[in-house]
């Protein structure tokens, strides 16, 4: 399995569906194992989970410099 691939396609599904952003939200394991269609040992869901929450900060942060710098 490729995880950044994985981490992208999750990241993406939430930005782009409001409740699959709920649902990762509630309860971020029983998302990702729904798109990934099967059941990982916590180990390797929590990595993922960590991963696409990284991800989303690092977009979220790179929205606001991009912000920042329309300003100058």
């Amino acid at each position: 399995m490729d995880i950044k691939k994985k981490i992208d396609e999750i990241v993406k599904k939430i930005k782009a569906d409001e409740s699959f952003a709920k649902k990762f939200k509630d309860n971020p394991v029983k998302a990702v194992e729904s798109v990934l269609g099967v059941d990982l040992p916590d180990d390797q869901i929590n990595k993922l989970i960590d991963g696409v929450k990284a991800k989303l900060k690092l977009d979220k942060a790179d929205g606001l410099l991009g912000k920042i710098k329309k300003l100058f």
